[in-house]
């Protein structure tokens, strides 16, 4: 069986085929059993709103009733955004586990790091860099190949 990150990983591989940034996404109820499991949909879906982190957490409350995961671990393959991280709270994530840190975008270790602000609604466990650099480099890769495209496609003169 795949552990966490594993799963979230090959979301991430899932999310790049279908032309999504590749950002994998997976809830783990208490017991380690998975709840849900996702890629981002941003662009499928046409909704800015469609992070990976976001569409699982909606999904796991979907999956066991109620409207806390106090219980359960989110585990991602990049940094959550600063929406994803006030979402964390709402959502009462027991914990979080994510792979490759996000100094431009990020929310939780980077820019409003919501979750250690005194006025925060919620506190999750935070563990970051887990498998950092395969995240970091599926991310390294599906950037790079995107700016080939769009060179190949519009040349300078």
């Amino acid at each position: 069986m795949k552990n966490g990150m594993e799963l979230a990983l090959c979301e991430a591989r899932n999310a790049a085929e279908r032309g999504e940034v590749p950002v994998g996404a997976v809830v783990l109820g208490p017991d380690g059993t998975v709840l849900a499991q996702g890629g981002n949909r941003v662009e499928e879906l046409q909704d800015p709103s469609a992070h990976a982190e976001m569409l699982v957490m909606r999904e796991a409350l979907a999956v066991r009733g109620g409207q806390r995961l106090a219980d359960c671990t989110l585990v991602v393959t990049l940094e959550p955004c600063p929406m994803c991280a006030a979402a964390l709270a709402h959502f009462r994530v027991g914990r979080v586990l994510f792979g490759a840190y996000d100094p431009k975008g990020g929310g939780v270790e980077h820019g409003p790091r919501l979750p250690f602000r005194a006025e925060a609604l919620h506190r999750p466990e935070i563990i970051g860099g887990v498998r950092e650099q395969e995240a970091a480099g599926l991310l390294k890769t599906f950037f790079q190949s995107l700016r080939t495209r769009e060179e190949a496609e519009n040349p300078h003169p």
